[in-house]
């Protein structure tokens, strides 16, 4: 359907909607109008036609079926301004005169209650009638009262053509009160795509506009995105000049050496070399692990339970003197808005941290609330003094030089859990052991 297709502007699907629409059910409504008007006033004179053949019937009865005896003539004329008739086996009362071939055949007629004659020999006349025949005395009779509907479906006719009017009126006061709710509706988006606009062109960095409840969402996704973007791109700078100043020394050492021809390369400074290679290595390891950072990304999440087991299966093998355990209530279907990949880095390097320090036992707890998320790692290791435990999860420090690794591990959860706004704590387990737990906020 062309007209309606997605890259049509809002206003114009609006109005290609609700006018027709409009107008269709104005003129569904004048339709059923006259359909209603119709009903109502032939109910209208066949009740009143009936209640004049049933007075009439009450006369008769009073004097005994003595028709000759009732008040007619001008009196029923000026009472009912109907037609009528009143027939019994010797005589037969009509008024007008005028209506006496209509009102003869429907004396003829063996039809009871309303009968609806239309063109009629007397005139282009629609009648409604209503025959009824009783017995008096043992005398048969016949009533019948009518009347002409033509005036009546004239004054109907008027009634509707003003109804019309009316109504065309309001198909038009419709058509301008939607113009102005349309337009007044889409200030708002107008002014947002001004926004926009000034976005692209560099004039602004953020969308500030008062947008409508629908479209807060989109603002603040759309804000949320460019706050990303200029995050990733400062993290991209910073790691660049971390880079640049961590590799810079080791370099220029190494090069000095294999500059230096006048000086063999022994056994120490090759061991010097291996160790200055050794740190530029370690520094571009942990800068391309934090490049693989995503961070809060919009669409992105994670099953923490699925991810949870496989870590678990792996760091059983990895350290198989220790038993890995999961507590949690989670749901195996359910899904937080974490990336992938930050999550597997979250629970993998806390986990590891367990395993080499741990006796017997690693315990991984996973839980969630309406707003936070809660990831908890405790070990029944040796623990940290008090007095150190504050620096776990600075860059590079390592409290057991016996111990593999680079000190990175925990420095990376800290990353990932300062860039979703999150909070990274440790204590000290009774009565031994260490325990690590974050907590982060559902966006």
């Amino acid at each position: 359907m062309t007209l309606l297709s997605n890259t049509h502007s809002v206003r114009k699907v609006l109005l290609i909607l609700l006018l027709p629409t409009g107008i269709g059910l104005m003129a569904l409504a004048w339709f059923v109008h006259g359909l209603l008007l119709d009903r109502m006033s032939r109910d209208f004179v066949e009740s009143r036609i009936q209640d004049e053949v049933a007075f009439l019937e009450h006369q008769v009865r009073q004097h005994n079926g003595r028709i000759e005896e009732l008040q007619t003539g001008d009196y029923f004329e000026e009472v009912f301004h109907h037609a009528f008739a009143i027939q019994t086996p010797n005589r037969t009362i009509l008024s007008p005169e005028s209506w006496a071939p209509l009102l003869e055949s429907l004396i003829q007629s063996e039809r009871q209650g309303a009968i609806r004659v239309q063109n009629p020999r007397a005139g282009s006349m629609d009648i409604l009638a209503y025959r009824k025949s009783f017995m008096v005395a043992g005398t048969p009779i016949v009533v019948i009262v009518s009347e002409d509907l033509a005036a009546l479906k004239a004054s109907q006719a008027e009634l509707h053509a003003w109804t019309a009017v009316v109504s065309i009126v309001l198909i038009l006061l419709l058509a301008v009160v939607t113009w102005l709710g349309i337009t007044l509706a889409m200030r708002p988006v107008v002014a947002l795509q001004t926004a926009l606009r000034q976005l692209q062109g560099g004039e602004i960095s953020r969308i500030d506009v008062q947008a409508p409840e629908e479209f807060q969402p989109l603002v603040h996704q759309l804000n949320q995105l460019l706050d990303s973007l200029d995050q990733r791109l400062e993290r991209s700078r910073e790691a660049l000049a971390n880079l640049s100043h961590s590799v810079r020394t080791p370099i220029s050492a190494v090069r000095q050496i294999l500059e230096d021809i006048s000086r063999p390369l022994d056994m120490s400074l090759r061991q010097e070399m291996a160790t200055r290679l050794g740190e530029i290595a370690k520094q571009l390891e942990a800068e391309m692990r934090r490049s693989k950072f995503a961070g809060p990304q919009i669409g992105k999440s994670a099953y923490p339970v699925k991810q949870a087991r496989d870590l678990l299966w792996m760091m059983g093998r990895l350290y198989p003197a220790t038993s890995f355990e999961l507590i949690t209530d989670i749901p195996e279907d359910r899904r937080w808005p974490i990336e992938e990949h930050d999550l597997n880095e979250i629970m993998g390097n806390l986990l590891d941290n367990a395993g080499k320090w741990s006796v017997r036992c690693v315990e991984l707890s996973l839980q969630a609330d309406e707003t936070i998320l809660s990831i908890s790692v405790n070990d029944d290791g040796p623990g940290v003094d008090d007095d150190l435990i504050k620096d776990l999860g600075t860059r590079g420090l390592r409290l057991d030089e016996q111990t593999p690794g680079h000190g990175l591990g925990l420095a990376i959860v800290a990353d990932i859990v300062q860039r979703y706004a999150g909070t990274l704590g440790f204590s000290n387990r009774q009565p031994s052991g260490l325990q690590a737990h974050l907590k982060l906020p559902i966006p």
